[in-house]
C-alpha cells in the first residue's frame, strides 16, 4: 500500500479532542495548525505538525496552506426517486404551504422509472454529494410504496452506499386511501420481508399526514425483529410523540425535530438517540427552523444532514447546510462542522468515519480556504478543492 503525506495544511480539523498537538481552544474539533496527515492505504496513520512528519512516506502532496477537515457524513437522504417537483417549489415560494402530500406525485414517477434510470439517478446525486465533500452517506427508499418498487429502490441505493434505509412507511399510497391499517400490515409483512435483506435501517415518517405513533411503533418493532435498527422522521410538521418514541426504542436518530417540547429535548439529551437537523428542508419550505442552540445547551448530540429529496430539500450540499445552520439555527461554525462530520457518524453509529484520528478511514476534504470557518463565512462559494476517500483522491485538483 502507498503511504501518502499531505503537507502544507494551514488548519487540520481532526475531531480528536485529546490530540496531543491540538490547539487548546479548539475543543471537540481538535485543530492542529501548520499540520500534515499521513495516509497508509485507506487509513490515517499519523496527524500532527508538519515539522514532525515521520519517515517512511512514499509520496508527499503539498496543499499550499489550505485547511483540511474530515469528510462529511450525511446521515439522511432520499436519493431513490424519479421526476421533478420544481413547480411545487415555485408554488411554495409564491405562498403555498408545504404538506407531505406532494410525496405521492414522486411515487408515480418512481414507479414508472426503469431500474436503470433509477440507479442512474441515485448515482448522479451520490456523485454530486461526493464532489461537495460527502464521503459517507445514507439513503432511503420511500418513493416506491409497493413491495417491488421499494425493493428495487433499495437495490439502486445499494449501488452507492451500504447505509441503506427501508422507508416503506413514508406515506400511505393512493391505492390504500382510507385503508391505512391495511398498508401498515403490508409494510410490516411482505414488504419488510423483501426489503430487510437490502437494508441496515428502518425508518417511518411519524407526523401529521403520514403515520401516527402507534402505527410507527408497530412498524419499527417489526423491523427490529427482522434485524434492522430504527431511525425516524419526527416533529417536522407538528408536535407529536415521535421524538419520545425514538428514544423509547433506542433509535439511532430522530430526524427533523423542528417541533420539540422541553420533554422531547430532555429525553434526547439523556439518550443515545441523535437529533438530526435538516436545514435544507426549512430553507426550501420557508418553515420555522429547529432550535439547535436549545438542543446543544441541553446536551443532546446533534447531526446535520442534507435530506436530499425532490420535494422539500433538493440539495446534496452539506457546505450549504452548514452555512444555513450557522446563520439561522444559532450554531457556531465549529458546532455545525462537528455535526456534519462526527455528528453524522454518531447518527449512523459509525466510529471509523467523521474524524481523522489514527486508524480512522482516510476520508478528508481540502478546502480552498485557510480555515474551516469559511464554510459558513463564504456561503455559496465552491470551497471544496479536493476530496480523498479511503486514501484515494476521488474529486478535485491533484495539487
Amino acid at each position: 500500500m502507498t503511504v501518502t503525506a499531505l503537507t502544507g495544511i494551514s488548519q487540520l480539523v481532526t475531531n480528536d479532542p485529546v490530540h496531543e498537538y491540538a490547539e487548546a481552544s479548539s475543543g471537540p474539533l481538535g485543530v492542529v495548525l501548520d499540520a500534515a496527515v499521513v495516509m497508509d492505504g485507506d487509513r490515517v496513520r499519523w496527524t500532527g505538525p508538519a515539522t514532525r512528519l515521520p519517515s517512511g512516506v512514499d509520496q508527499v502532496v503539498d496543499l499550499g496552506g489550505r485547511a483540511v477537515v474530515p469528510g462529511f457524513v450525511d446521515s439522511h437522504n432520499h436519493l431513490a426517486f424519479a421526476g421533478d417537483r420544481s413547480d411545487e417549489f415555485a408554488a411554495r415560494m409564491a405562498g403555498e404551504s408545504y404538506s407531505a402530500g406532494g410525496i405521492r406525485s414522486t411515487v408515480a414517477h418512481t414507479r414508472a422509472a426503469s431500474d436503470t434510470d433509477l440507479a442512474r439517478s441515485v448515482r448522479r446525486l451520490a456523485d454530486e454529494a461526493l464532489r461537495q465533500g460527502t464521503t459517507t452517506l445514507e439513503s432511503k427508499s420511500g418513493y416506491g410504496l409497493s413491495v417491488d418498487d421499494e425493493r428495487r429502490s433499495l437495490e439502486a441505493v445499494r449501488t452507492v452506499t451500504t447505509e441503506s434505509t427501508f422507508l416503506g412507511a413514508h406515506v400511505v399510497p393512493a391505492e390504500f386511501a382510507g385503508r391505512a391499517d391495511d398498508y401498515v400490515a403490508l409494510v410490516m409483512g411482505e414488504m419488510l420481508d423483501a426489503c430487510a435483506p437490502l437494508s441496515r435501517w428502518i425508518d417511518v415518517f411519524c407526523d401529521v399526514g403520514a403515520f401516527d405513533v402507534d402505527q410507527t411503533r408497530a412498524i419499527l418493532t417489526a423491523g427490529m425483529a427482522a434485524g434492522l435498527t430504527p431511525r425516524l422522521h419526527a416533529g417536522q410538521l407538528a408536535p407529536g410523540g415521535g421524538i419520545q418514541l425514538a428514544v423509547e426504542l433506542g433509535a439511532a436518530s430522530a430526524d427533523h425535530v423542528t417541533y420539540a417540547s422541553d420533554e422531547d429535548v430532555e429525553a434526547l439529551a439523556g439518550s443515545t438517540t441523535v437529533a438530526t437537523l435538516l436545514p435544507g428542508a426549512e430553507f426550501s419550505t420557508r418553515a420555522v427552523y429547529p432550535d439547535a442552540r436549545r438542543l446543544l445547551a441541553a446536551g443532546a448530540t446533534v447531526a446535520l444532514a442534507a435530506d436530499c429529496n425532490p420535494g422539500s430539500s433538493y440539495t446534496t450540499s452539506l457546505p450549504f447546510c452548514i452555512a444555513v445552520a450557522v446563520r439561522d439555527m444559532r450554531m457556531t461554525p465549529a458546532e455545525a462542522l462537528w455535526s456534519a462530520t462526527a455528528g453524522g457518524a454518531a447518527a449512523l453509529r459509525r466510529t471509523d468515519v467523521g474524524h481523522l484520528a489514527v486508524g480512522a478511514a482516510a476520508d478528508l476534504i481540502v478546502l480552498d480556504a485557510p480555515s474551516y470557518v469559511h464554510l459558513a463565512y463564504r456561503p455559496g462559494v465552491p470551497l471544496v478543492e479536493a476530496v480523498w476517500r479511503g486514501g484515494e483522491r476521488v474529486s478535485g485538483r491533484a495539487f
